[in-house]
Formats: structure tokens, sequence, C-alpha cells
């Protein structure tokens, strides 16, 4: 017998239910899809803008020494302030034992220090300042000031000007933290890694293409008859203006006023944000959990005692590849072009399919082989090394130091995320990218001071035994 009556009710109510299903379950699956769309495509934008930034940046790299030059015929017997520095910096050279051949090297690096300082200063507060006022306005405002420091550039026939151009560069270079957290407000547990990634591959494409472009222009452009180099600022001025536009009209706004954090600066939180102490407590960040607190504590000194040895550590592969092997310009160029070569094919296939999970593996992986790369150069180093020649030696551990590169700095990120709540990731990431800024403003500084005072195998053995602690501490560490 039909218990409901007869086939035709049964059929009747078979189609209501039929359709309840299509109206309650199809929106959903259509919604979901649209907010994946967007949300990847937003990433993809993101990725667009963090490479035309760094392209623009990284153009300068293989001019600093044809710039320095420059401002050295012009104002270094005077008394200006590139005068004034030089003598500092050839007292630096004095103390360290630096031949007199690498002191536009030191002087980039002193340079370079200062830009990571003011990146230090002002990437917590921006971070902070985007958690209550949206991502947007204050991307806008960072990459405003570097279009600013690219067009300063292009008219600095002074030091004192370029140095101001750089000055407001380092200052608004927050941009990058801004980025990343845009990526963690468009992406989920399960993808926060593979955005993570892309913002690796716009780095390593950056240090690719960037510095190879300006090595044409110092090779091509008015820099070999004794100018400053108007035209490479203006293609740099040029891609941030195209910058701004790419984030003006097709980035859109991913915290919405209901999820950001309301703002509140005093004279005691504003210690918060500039002290080392509280930036590795990560006191800027509030509504943390204690558990989150305690992990991102303990990753945030991670972080920097892993970057400050190895910022150190790269930056003096400069002096090794020169006064061991004597390459040139050009050769270390295509040591540069192998090595992200090597980080962009990871970066763009193996880092871009990692969840969670697969970050805090990769994330481990690659500090427990920072230290083998480092004591491979450190053989090169050697006159007589055991087993291998010194230049097998040299691209052994650069190949290491690109395969650990290519995941360290973006898993750990990823990690760092992880442990955010949304309304509170560009305090978090910017804290995070400030104590990465303070690493390398003090990093290279000590590394050059030890290497020639103590020569390249003794720097690289030490850095290589000091790199391991972070590495063991990250490995022992439960997220």
């Amino acid at each position: 017998m039909d218990l409901l009556g007869n086939g035709e009710l049964r059929q009747r109510i078979g189609n209501v239910l039929s359709k309840n299903d299509e109206t309650s379950y199809e929106p959903t699956v259509t919604t979901c899809d649209k907010s994946t769309k967007r949300n990847t495509k937003t990433i993809a934008l993101v990725f667009v803008s963090l490479l035309l930034d760094l392209l623009a940046f990284t153009m300068i790299l293989p001019l600093l020494p044809s710039l320095l030059d420059y401002y050295d015929r012009e104002e270094g017997n005077g008394n200006s302030l590139y005068a004034a520095l030089l003598k500092a910096v050839q007292s630096f050279q004095k103390f360290t034992g630096a031949p007199d051949r690498f002191s536009s090297v030191l002087f980039g690096g002193i340079l370079g220090s200062m830009y990571s300082f003011l990146q230090f200063l002002t990437s917590p507060i921006v971070g902070s300042l985007s958690d209550a006022y949206g991502r947007k306005p204050m991307l806008l405002i960072c990459l405003t000031g570097i279009a600013l420091s690219h067009a300063l550039w292009s008219c600095a026939s002074t030091f004192s000007l370029f140095v101001l151009a750089r000055f407001i560069g380092g200052l608004s270079k927050a941009n990058v933290s801004l980025s990343m957290a845009i990526v963690t407000d468009a992406s989920n547990e399960k993808t926060r890694a593979r955005g993570m990634a892309l913002v690796g591959l716009a780095f390593s494409i950056g240090f690719i293409v960037g510095p190879l472009a300006g090595a044409y222009f110092a090779i091509n452009s008015d820099l070999e008859s004794g100018a400053w180099g108007e035209r490479p600022a203006f293609y740099a001025l040029s891609l941030s203006l195209a910058n701004i536009l790419v984030v003006l009209f097709l980035i859109p706004e991913t915290l919405s006023k209901d999820k950001r954090a309301p703002l509140s600066f005093t004279m005691s939180k504003s210690m918060d944000f500039v002290s080392p102490w509280h930036l590795l407590k990560f006191s800027a960040v509030k509504n943390l959990s204690q558990h989150q607190s305690l992990v991102l504590s303990k990753l945030g000194l991670i972080y920097f005692l892993y970057l400050f040895i190895y910022s150190g550590l790269e930056f003096t592969l400069t002096f090794l590849t020169h006064h061991t092997f004597q390459y040139t310009a050009m050769q270390q160029g295509k040591m540069f072009l192998v090595m992200g070569l090597i980080m962009a094919v990871l970066q763009g296939g193996a880092a871009r399919r990692l969840g969670a999970r697969g970050a805090v593996v990769a994330a481990r992986g690659a500090l427990a082989l920072t230290p083998a790369s480092f004591i491979s150069v450190a053989f090169a180093a050697l006159p007589r090394p055991p087993l291998l020649d010194p230049i097998k030696w040299l691209w052994l551990g650069l190949v290491l130091f690109a395969l650990s590169t290519a995941f360290a700095v973006s898993c750990m990120t990823s990690m760092a995320a992880g442990q955010a709540p949304q309304e509170a990731r560009g305090a978090v990431l910017g804290v995070l990218r400030s104590l990465g800024a303070l690493a390398r403003a003090a990093g290279p500084l000590l590394a050059s001071a030890v290497y020639w005072c103590s020569g390249a195998a003794i720097t690289y053995t030490t850095g290589s035994i000091i790199l391991i602690i972070p590495a063991v501490m990250l490995i022992r560490l439960k997220t």
C-alpha cells in the first residue's frame, strides 16, 4: 500500500523537495565559486603589483657603484654629506682591514642598512594602521612614497638628494607586508602557503630581471658619461606609477569594515612598534590568544636570528667571489641569475602546492639546509679544501643556498599569518617584516667586520654553526 495515499501525492511532494534543494544549494555553490575566483584574481593582481615594485626597486642595484663613483668625483673632496660619510666608511675600513677597492661596496652596505632600518621603523605601524583603516588606502600611500623616491632619484644631481630619495623609499617600503596581508585576507588555511609562494616568486623574478635591466642601463645609458642615471630612474618611476594604477583601479579592499580593529596610539603603546624586545613579543598585536602569542614570539625570534646571520653571509658573497675567485660584475650577475632561476622554479612550482602543514615542513627543511649551504661556501674559501675543488664547493653551496631560500621566508611568513586572526594580520605581518628589516640592517655590517678581521672561512663556518640554532628551534616549535 502507498503510505502517502497515492502515487500522485508522493510525486508532488518529491517535486517540492527537489525545488527546495535547488534553491537552497545552487546559489551557495555559485557564491562560493565567485568568491574563490575573486580571491584568486586578487592574489594574482597582488603578484603583479609586487613584481612592478620589485623591478623598479632592483633596477638600481647594479648601478650603485657607478652612482657612487659619480658622487665621489663631484663631492668627494668637499664639505658635503658624501665627504662626511666617506670618512666614516674609511674609518670602518681601517678598523676591519677592508681593501680600498671595496669602499663602494661598504658604502652601498651602509645605504642598504639605512633602507632596512627605516623599514623596521614603519612596517609594524603601517600594518596596524591597515588593520584599522583598510589595506588599500595604506598601500596607495606607500606606493605614492615609493614613486616620489624614484622621482627624486631622477633629478638627484647631489648626493644629499639621492640619500633623501632612498630615505623616503625606505619609509614607504611597508607595501611588501601590506601585500602579504592582502594575500592572507584573500586566502584560507589551505591556500595561504600557495599565496605566499607567489609573493616569493615575485621576489625571484624581480631580482632576476630588475638587476639585468639595471646592468643594461649601466652599459648603454648616460651613466658612462658621468651622470646620476636619469633614464633608469625614469623607468623605475614609470613602473611605480603603473603600480599605483593597478592598485587604485584593480585591487579591491580585502578587509571589510566590520572586521577592522580600532586603533589608539599613546606614547607607551608606541614603544610596542619600535622596541625590538616588544616586537619580539608581538606586543603591538591585539586580540591574540595566549597560544598564538607564544607561538608568534618564538617564531619571531627564529625569523630574526635566521635573517640576521643569513643576510650578513649573503651580503659578503660578493666579496668572496670577487676577492677569491676574481669574478667580474657580469660573472656575479650570472651567478645571481642561476640562483634566481632555481628559486623561481621552486616557488612557482613546489612551494605553490604547499598546504598549511606542508609550509611548516618546508620551512623546517629550508632552515636545516641553510647551515649546509654556508659550510660549503666556507670550504670554497679554503686554499685546499677536502674532496672537491674550491669552485665546486662554491657552486654546491650556492645551489643549496637557492634551494633553502626558495622556501624559508615565505613558509615562515605563512606560518605567522596562520597564527593571526583576520583583524590582526596586518599588524602580525608588519611586525614580522619589521624584525626582518632590523636583521637585514644589522647583519651585513657585523658580517663585513668579521669577514675582514677573521677571513672568509671563519666567517662562514661561524655563521653556519649559529644558523643551526634557529633551525633546531623551528623543528621543536609546536604550532
